[in-house]
């Protein structure tokens, strides 16, 4: 009976330990993904702190330094909705940049995410931004909340916007939920 009990139990064992030997998180492949996964979030972290320092400072050229040349901007918020170049957009952006560093003006740019997907070249960010802007008038604009999504490859150690989509206004409850 003795030798029954010490082979169930140590069919037991081992059918357990398998079993988790064969999860991601049981697996030395899964323990490096997860470091390499906080590698690359402590990194993304870094660049959206860099973008929202670059609206902040007015610094144009560290701004468009961060997204890919061939990038494309979607905005779907408004009533005209657009997919246009970076290009464009960085025209269209380019005073407020400027107005910025001048001090005529005040942004800042904040981010949070609901989902971050990639790997060790490529992310998917989705999240909310919330987005303030005041002139130098008695008027203070009010903040912005956005539910946006980006697509970024890393390039030469670098991480690089290569599609920017504004897609809806959030709410500042929504804003809330993601902190």
């Amino acid at each position: 009976m003795k030798k029954i009990q010490l082979f169930l139990s140590l069919v037991l064992m081992l059918s357990v330990a398998s079993t988790y030997a064969n999860t991601p998180a049981g697996t030395m492949v899964g323990n490096m993904e997860t470091q390499n996964d906080s590698v690359r979030l402590a990194a993304l972290d870094a660049f959206w702190a860099e973008v929202s320092r670059t609206v902040h400072e007015g610094d144009f050229e560290g701004y468009k330094a961060t997204y890919h040349e061939d990038a494309v901007v979607v905005f779907t918020t408004g009533e005209n909705k657009a997919s246009i170049s970076i290009t464009k957009a960085l025209a269209n952006w380019k005073q407020d940049f400027i107005d910025t560093k001048a001090g005529r003006t005040q942004n800042s740019v904040i981010f949070r995410f609901s989902q971050r997907i990639g790997d060790e070249t490529t992310a998917h960010e989705t999240g909310i931004f919330t987005f303030q802007s005041n002139d130098g008038s008695a008027k203070e604009n009010p903040r912005q909340f956005i539910h946006f999504e980006a697509l970024l490859i890393k390039r030469d150690n670098s991480w690089l916007m290569v599609m920017e989509y504004q897609k809806s206004k959030a709410s500042e409850e929504e804003w809330e939920l993601l902190e």
